[in-house]
């Protein structure tokens, strides 16, 4: 095998194998920055929501004290609030989600499908268990969510949802008897779930992955083009000169031209010993004549 070939495989073996560890490395980055750009999302819809809850049990609720003695009002309840401002985001941005799952809820909207029940069944068994992220499968493709539990911390809520005969009766005359009541101070009812899209994120890793590998595939690529020549050029050209002027001396054709190189490098320093050898052979058949 010529030199050049044996120079290249060693060459080819250390990128393929320094492009395969980057290829790994860099994939498992660019979908670990994917997911926690997915999670910072769907945090900050969470935020949002919390926002929203806040601002009706502080700000809206007392205001509507006076007219929920004569009916009841969802706008009053945190909950409503929070779902029915995340709806407007939600008609911009479909694959994006808001839900308020409870085991038993008032407003039957709100109650738990089998995954969002699995997930409120993690907050009730793990009292210390402040949030959940986990990863679904939607008909529009992988989702990621954000659970946080909700658990009556106020014993204000029991107001409404102890027994329904402590209930306002303008919530029961509007929702029934039957549902959101048997709440207890300090249990997980339910939980805030927000989903946010995976494909949209994943793409741009996946295109960010072609181009950061094409991009270091191409710079190998030029690189052995460069290495090859200034190999060629610096090393393996006057190398087969040396040798065929070698062959030449050998074969007793000693009126062959010098092989001269300039400068202070290897070939440099074989030029001149192989021309000392030359010379010295010269001199020595030139005595034997």
């Amino acid at each position: 095998m010529k030199l050049l070939y044996k120079f290249n495989l060693v060459l080819l073996l250390i990128f393929g194998l320094g492009w395969y560890a980057t290829a790994t490395m860099t994939r498992d980055v660019l979908r670990e920055n994917a997911r926690r750009e997915v999670l910072a999302h769907a945090s900050l819809m969470m935020d949002a929501a919390m926002a929203a809850r806040s601002y009706t049990t502080d700000e809206v609720k007392p205001l509507l004290t006076e007219g929920l003695k004569k009916a009841f009002l969802p706008q009053s309840v945190p909950s409503y609030a929070a779902t029915q401002s995340f709806n407007q985001l939600h008609r911009s941005h479909p694959d994006y989600s808001y839900k308020e799952a409870v085991l038993n809820p008032t407003n039957p909207r709100d109650r738990v499908v089998d995954w969002e029940a699995d997930v409120v069944q993690q907050f009730r068994d793990h009292a210390e268990l402040k949030e959940v992220v986990g990863d679904r499968q939607t008909p529009s493709g992988p989702s990621l969510y954000l659970a946080r539990p909700i658990r009556i911390s106020d014993g204000r809520c029991l107001a409404c949802h102890s027994t329904p005969s402590a209930a306002p009766a303008t919530m029961t005359k509007l929702y029934g008897v039957n549902n959101g009541f048997g709440w207890k101070l300090g249990e997980a009812i339910g939980s805030q779930i927000v989903s946010v899209p995976l494909a949209v994120p994943q793409r741009e890793a996946g295109r960010a992955y072609t181009l950061i590998m094409g991009g270091m595939a191409l710079t190998f690529g030029v690189i052995l083009l460069a290495v090859n020549a200034l190999f060629y050029l610096l090393v393996l050209r006057p190398m087969g000169r040396i040798s065929r002027i070698a062959d030449a001396v050998s074969a007793g054709q000693l009126d062959v031209e010098e092989f001269n190189v300039q400068g202070k490098d290897e070939i440099a320093t074989l030029s001149n010993a192989f021309n000392r050898m030359r010379r010295s052979l010269e001199k020595a058949m030139a005595l034997l004549a």
